[in-house]
C-alpha cells in the first residue's frame, strides 16, 4: 500500500477504535454462493472464483459487509460495533481490471438507535476530514423519499424510472412519467420539494417540513432531524438524490466526497433489508472508505512537503503558534512551524503570524 494510503489507514483505524469499535479480521475468501445470491449488493458483479480441495466453489472476497453479516452471530437486542481494514478483490473502476483494493470501514449490527446513527455519521464525516478538509458528506433519508415517490400514485413497475430521475435530480423526467400515466403533476410536489432542497441540514429540513403532512412523514422527519443534530453540520449536506438499492437499504444513506477525487470516496447507510434477506433479525448500519481512490490524490499531496508553513516572529507567543497549528491540524492540514522559510521544502501555503 502506498505511504499516503498507509497513513490514512492508520488514522482511520485509530479513529474507529476511539469510538469503542473492535477490529474484525476475516478470511480472504468465502463460498461463492454468498456473493451469487447478493450480486446486486456488490459494486461489481465480477467475482474471482476457484474450487477448493473439498470441491466447494469459493470466491476471493469482493465485499466486506456480506462477509461480516454472514460470520457474525445474530443478536438483535445487543450491539456489535466493528471496524475493518481489508483487501477486497474486484474490477477497479479506474483500470477495468481485477485488483486487490484496500478498504476501511465500520459496521454496527444489532440494536440501532439514534445515538448509534449519529455516531456513524460523525465517524464518516471525520473519515473524510482525515483525507482532506475540503470534503462533504451527502446524507439522505430513503423512507421519507419513498413516501414522496408513492404519493405520485404511479404503478410499482415505474418506481425504478422515477428513482432514476431522482438520482439525476431530473424533475422534468418525473413530470413526463406522470403525464404518461395520466396522473396530476401536483402529485409530485412533495418529491420535487425534497429534490429542490439541498445543503445545510437546518435550512433543508425547514424547507421540506411544510410538505411532510402525513403523520408517518412527520415522524420520519423528526427522527431524521434528531440524528442530524448529533453531527457537526459544517461538512454535512442533506441531498435526497443520494440513493441506495432499495432491495438492501432503507432509512439513512450517505456518500462522502473529497475535492480532487472524481468518485465518491465513502458510501454507507442502514441496510436492514439486507439483514432480512440473509435471515437475520438484527438491524445494521455501516460505511466503507475506498482507499484505492487515494492513489492519485496522495501523489498530488506528496508534491508538497507540507500543506502549511506557519511563519512566526521571534517574539511571538509560542502558545499562540501552537494553538494556531493545532487548529489547522484538526482540519486535516499538515503543518510546519518556523521563524524563517526553510530551504528546499515545498509548502502549499505560507501563513504569517
Amino acid at each position: 500500500m502506498p505511504t499516503y494510503q498507509t497513513s490514512i489507514d492508520a488514522t482511520l483505524s485509530s479513529l474507529y477504535a476511539s469510538y469503542g469499535y473492535s477490529l474484525f479480521n476475516m478470511s480472504k475468501f468465502e463460498e461463492y454462493e454468498l456473493y451469487a445470491q447478493n450480486k446486486n449488493f456488490l459494486i461489481s458483479d465480477h467475482v474471482i472464483t476457484f474450487t477448493d480441495t473439498t470441491g466447494r466453489l469459493m470466491a476471493l472476497k469482493p465485499d466486506v459487509t456480506l462477509a461480516i453479516v454472514k460470520n457474525t452471530k445474530d443478536e438483535p437486542d445487543a450491539r456489535k460495533k466493528l471496524y475493518y481494514t481489508e483487501s477486497v478483490y474486484r474490477v477497479s473502476q479506474k483500470s477495468g481490471t481485477f485488483r486487490e483494493i484496500e478498504q476501511a470501514g465500520v459496521e454496527v449490527l444489532g440494536d440501532i438507535d439514534s445515538l448509534c446513527l449519529g455516531e456513524v455519521l460523525t465517524m464518516a464525516e471525520k473519515s473524510l476530514a482525515a483525507v482532506s478538509p475540503d470534503s462533504v458528506l451527502a446524507v439522505s433519508q430513503l423512507d421519507l423519499l419513498m413516501l414522496a415517490v408513492r404519493k405520485l400514485g404511479i404503478p410499482a413497475s415505474r418506481e425504478g424510472d422515477i428513482l432514476d430521475c431522482v438520482g439525476e435530480k431530473n424533475q422534468h423526467g418525473i413530470d413526463a412519467i406522470l403525464k404518461e400515466e395520466n396522473l396530476p403533476l401536483e402529485n409530485a410536489d412533495f418529491l420535487k420539494a425534497l429534490l429542490s432542497h439541498y445543503g445545510k441540514p437546518a435550512s433543508v429540513l425547514a424547507g421540506i417540513r411544510p410538505f411532510c403532512q402525513s403523520e408517518e412523514a412527520k415522524q420520519i422527519l423528526t427522527s431524521f432531524e434528531k440524528i442530524l443534530s448529533l453531527v457537526d453540520p459544517s461538512r454535512i449536506a442533506v441531498d435526497f438524490s443520494t440513493l441506495g438499492d432499495l432491495r438492501y437499504y432503507n432509512g439513512i444513506v450517505f456518500r462522502g466526497y473529497v475535492n480532487g477525487i472524481a468518485e465518491n470516496l465513502l458510501s454507507g447507510g442502514e441496510y436492514h433489508r439486507l439483514m432480512q434477506k440473509m435471515n437475520k433479525r438484527s438491524h445494521a448500519v455501516g460505511f466503507a472508505v475506498y482507499l484505492d481512490l487515494l492513489d492519485d490524490f496522495g501523489k498530488t499531496l506528496e508534491a508538497y512537503d507540507c500543506d502549511v508553513l506557519l511563519l512566526y516572529q521571534k517574539d511571538t507567543d509560542p502558545a499562540l503558534v501552537m494553538k494556531q497549528a493545532e487548529d489547522l491540524r484538526r482540519n486535516g492540514k499538515r503543518v510546519d512551524c518556523a521563524a524563517a522559510v526553510p530551504q528546499n521544502k515545498r509548502y502549499r501555503e505560507i501563513i504569517t503570524l
